[in-house]
């Protein structure tokens, strides 16, 4: 009959109170409905009938944010979808101050982006991301506070524009591309002209210089032995200049 009892005992009241908490979970255990503490992860042991274990996972959350039709600041309908990743640090707050705080951090989320990215103009919401993601989280954060979460990163996926939108995007792009090359042609014409009137500077000084540019020139054209070349009668005095002009030069 004690046997009995003692096994009574065990099957009724003392196994239906063994827990196991997960490494990544903490244990919220609830007496008669009010919070008496919390369980490390391992085994642990409640009151039964008496005493309910709820457990919270403290592991880092992915919340995809669904795309939200959003109109920039220069009246720009734009699909915007994100990622959030936050995670419980405090399991008792996550419990009593929100009734359901995986639904209540997707609704907050989404009303935050909306709000936000509606301030930007579209041309700042392409460049900009990294602002409007850390401006998100601190929003997020701090309405996510007062439930035991912190929102440690949130990104922006994808920026979904109209077809019409995109078409002159990438008119403005290909007109912004011809200005640059139309530019860089202009500079390197001015370059060469300074250049040429630098060269022409030197040559007025020198006249020696443009009939030793005539003789290279003729030397180069001469490569492929094809060419007649016909020398003026001018430029055999020329030749002799030359050799005036070494003669000279080595004295």
């Amino acid at each position: 009959m004690f046997y009995t009892i003692v096994l009574l005992v065990f099957v009724f009241f003392i196994l239906p109170g063994f827990r196991v908490v997960q490494q990544y979970e903490k244990g919220v255990v609830f007496r008669l409905g009010k919070i008496i503490g919390q369980r490390e992860p391992g085994l642990t042991w409640i009151i039964p009938y008496i005493e309910w274990m709820r457990k919270i996972d403290l592991r880092t959350i992915t919340l995809p944010i669904p795309p939200q039709k959003i109109i920039t600041k220069d009246n720009v309908s734009v699909d915007v979808s994100a990622v959030a990743y936050f995670q419980i640090v405090d399991p008792t707050k996550s419990i009593v101050a929100i009734e359901n705080v995986l639904r209540a951090i997707d609704q907050i989320s989404q009303t935050t982006m909306r709000n936000i990215v509606g301030r930007f103009q579209l041309d700042e919401i392409l460049s900009e991301r990294d602002t409007i993601n850390a401006e998100i989280r601190t929003v997020l954060d701090t309405h996510t506070e007062p439930w035991g979460v912190i929102v440690s990163v949130v990104e922006i996926k994808d920026i979904e524009l109209p077809e019409n939108m995109q078409r002159a995007m990438a008119k403005q792009a290909e007109a912004e591309r011809e200005r640059r090359a139309k530019i860089i042609a202009a500079e390197g014409e001015f370059m060469a002209s300074q250049k040429l009137a630098d060269a022409a500077d030197i040559i007025s000084q020198h006249p020696i210089a443009l009939q030793l540019r005539n003789l290279q020139t003729m030397s180069e054209i001469s490569i492929e032995k094809n060419s007649t070349i016909i020398f003026p009668a001018q430029f055999m005095s020329t030749v002799k200049e030359i050799k005036k002009f070494i003669a000279d030069e080595q004295i």
